[in-house]
């Protein structure tokens, strides 16, 4: 029976996801040679390669069996999908394929997508990475902060300082409360280009001299493996709070131990370098550590940011954090800050958190922003 072009391209979809074993199988009657001429339009064997290596059988004779000129498969998965699906072959390509070299050749490494699995699997084999490749691997991260950067920074500083400057204009001319920018904006049809001068016909003043360090954010972010996009997201955030003046950041680390990166956060590629992913988890030792950290709890945003294994007490855990509470700061524990808000998390311990009035839940960066803006306007 001769089938139609529908049926044709059904088939051929049928026998890309089924893989070259599904020939053996049917005799031949999944061949590509047969269903190709259903799409000519299509290299249906040059796809059928890039997946095989990733999703086929690793037998002898098999595209999965050996190595593949790198460079010329990151190409073609390029070509046949986009972007999203390409960070998801080759994440798969990683640990299905045990190809971690994509990761330590100094040739490859730039060729990846950049994204942030790609960050926080270089920064998980940060150990590994060869002398010669790692300022490659630096630039790589460094790349992949800047994009991230810019598609945050922008909303994190409207919604901070919006928040922090509601009502913000008044008629009172006292200089030191002039709206430069503002006045300047607004006076720009008045510019006299002959004489070079801007004629401004009104003024704009802040209702209050804008303050320095005027809320406290602390950031106590869980370094176990499984946080790893956290981490990324967590110190590239923690780097743009600390570039406005009306914040005072802190960012520590923790897994048994307590590293507070503070210093670093005006530099994310070595902050992120500076993380150790994986081992164990005392939670409460690092929230004590934070809890110390505080100096005004009225203006002081503590955000926890881990899935809440915890490997300490977690009885002391939860009664410094009802202390911190009590006292009036503000506490959001985050169960996972990543593109899913989905996370896999202590359930009982998060039971218990929120009992104490405390939102515990996963989180997106964007969303992150706006619990932030709403803090800050309470």
């Amino acid at each position: 029976m001769e089938l139609t072009g529908d049926q044709q391209r059904a088939l051929l979809r049928w026998r890309l996801v089924l893989g070259q074993k599904s020939e053996r199988a049917l005799g031949g009657g999944m061949a590509l040679g047969q269903l190709a001429p259903a799409v000519p339009e299509q290299d249906v064997f040059g796809l059928d390669g890039a997946l095989e290596l990733v999703y086929g059988e690793k037998g002898p004779g098999s595209a999965a069996a050996s190595l593949p000129n790198i460079p010329r498969w990151l190409g073609d998965i390029r070509r046949y999908f986009p972007s999203d699906v390409v960070a998801m072959v080759q994440k798969d390509a990683i640990e299905r394929r045990g190809l971690r070299q994509l990761l330590l050749e100094k040739e490859t490494l730039p060729k990846l997508e950049k994204n942030v699995e790609l960050a926080a699997t270089l920064i998980s084999l940060q150990g590994l990475i060869p002398d010669e490749v790692k300022e490659t691997a630096r630039q790589v991260i460094r790349e992949i902060v800047e994009q991230i950067r810019e598609k945050l920074e922008p909303q994190i500083r409207q919604a901070v300082i919006g928040a922090l400057t509601r009502n913000r204009h008044a008629a009172l001319p006292v200089y030191r409360n002039l709206d430069w920018k503002r006045t300047i904006e607004r006076n720009l049809k008045h510019y006299d280009p002959e004489r070079r001068v801007l004629v401004p016909e009104r003024f704009y003043f802040w209702a209050n001299q804008r303050r320095l360090r005027e809320w406290q954010i602390i950031l106590c972010v869980d370094q176990s493996g499984s946080m790893a996009h956290s981490v990324v997201y967590a110190s590239i955030m923690a780097a743009i709070f600390a570039s406005l003046d009306a914040l005072r950041t802190h960012l520590i680390f923790f897994d048994t131990q307590v590293a507070d990166m503070t210093d670093l956060l005006d530099d994310p590629v070595e902050l992120l370098f500076g993380a150790q992913l994986g081992g164990g988890t005392d939670i409460a030792r690092a929230v004590a550590y934070a809890a110390d950290l505080v100096l005004q709890p009225e203006k002081t945003l503590f955000i926890l940011i881990t899935d809440l294994y915890e490997g300490g007490d977690p009885n002391v855990l939860l009664r410094t954090l009802g202390e911190l509470v009590e006292s009036h700061v503000r506490v959001l524990c985050l169960l996972a800050l990543d593109d899913t808000g989905r996370p896999s998390f202590n359930h009982d311990l998060a039971r218990q958190v929120r009992a104490l009035d405390i939102p515990a839940f996963g989180c997106t960066p964007g969303r992150l922003v706006e619990m932030v803006e709403r803090v800050i306007r309470e």
